[in-house]
């Protein structure tokens, strides 16, 4: 692994966190390198839900099957995407741009020492609908995905995924 990408190779999902606060400015750091993500014809579809209520953080938890850790976690993001905003109102520009935007927050916790798990949500219909209920999202607001934020309680091995037989040179 080459270690100029080290942030990049030690990014893994964290399920356990301290009890401790992200702080404000974090947030706003991490919201701005989620703006910086390309997308289609610069349309910027994203919406950002931040979370840091324990309250909200626990009711999240309960639509989500794999989101034990929002109960540990102290901050949460929830990505949605402007449907009318994504390049030629289609979804599939949408979501490329959304997990983009995911994506440059996950690397840019893991720069800041904070921990991350990127959380499902689209395309599975009840957990949309517990989301727009919970957030009363407007009409052309879809939820794409959560991300568990927080002060790491675990430091797993930074690792690649690297695999020669999914390269393929000029041709298949």
């Amino acid at each position: 692994m080459n270690p100029r990408l080290h942030f990049i190779f030690s990014r893994r999902s964290i399920r356990r966190y301290a009890d401790k606060n992200v702080p404000e400015e974090m947030i706003h750091d991490l919201l701005e390198a989620a703006m910086a993500a390309p997308s289609a014809v610069a349309r910027d579809p994203w919406h950002f839900l931040v979370l840091t209520s324990r309250e909200n953080l626990d009711k999240l938890a309960d639509i989500l099957p794999h989101g034990k850790m929002l109960r540990q976690a102290t901050a949460a993001f929830v990505v949605c995407g402007d449907i009318n905003r994504a390049h030629d109102k289609k979804e599939s520009y949408m979501l490329q741009d959304l997990s983009a935007a995911v994506q440059n927050i996950l690397l840019a916790a893991n720069a800041s020492g904070l921990g991350s798990c990127w959380l499902g949500v689209h395309p599975r219909e009840e957990r949309m609908a517990g989301i727009i209920r919970m957030f009363s999202l407007p009409a052309g607001i879809i939820p794409m995905c959560a991300i568990a934020l927080g002060w790491p309680a675990e430091q797993p091995e930074a690792r690649t995924r690297y695999r020669d037989e999914c390269v393929h040179r000029e041709r298949w």
